[in-house]
């Protein structure tokens, strides 16, 4: 649970920040009215004073774009730069695991084929082996 958590999901939730984040309307850091509650009744000028500040809106957008950026010094998942395990029976599951790691990503390559906005933040070739920021 615990590398799950530090790495795929860390991934999952993290790496998309910017992309579906950074365009302001999708991800508003603040809203300056209430919400519309009935459709069709909203104008350019309620969004336009509904919406947060630009100076308010370019930090949520530079934290998003900080927090989404992968680090210069990252390790990807299931690679170990450090030699701390070298007795066979450990070097071979990492080996089985690196071996499984490559089918997963070959199946999220090719299901991301058919759709129009792949989605690529659970790929193992870009999970990072920990939290790093």
């Amino acid at each position: 649970m615990m590398i799950f958590t530090c790495s795929a999901q860390h991934s999952a939730v993290n790496s998309g920040q910017y992309d579906f984040g950074g365009w302001m309307p999708n991800c508003p850091t603040s809203l300056q009215l209430p919400p519309p509650t009935q459709k069709g009744k909203t104008s350019e000028k309620t969004m336009l004073s509904t919406f947060p500040s630009v100076n308010t809106t370019v930090h949520a957008m530079a934290t998003l774009w900080l927090l989404s950026k992968q680090s210069s010094d990252r390790v990807l998942l299931g690679h170990y730069p450090e030699d701390h395990f070298t007795e066979k029976f450990p070097r071979l599951r990492i080996i089985d695991f690196q071996e499984e790691l490559k089918k997963l990503s070959a199946d999220i390559k090719a299901r991301n084929k058919s759709l129009e906005l792949p989605y690529t933040y659970l790929d193992p070739k870009v999970v990072e082996n920990s939290v790093s920021i």
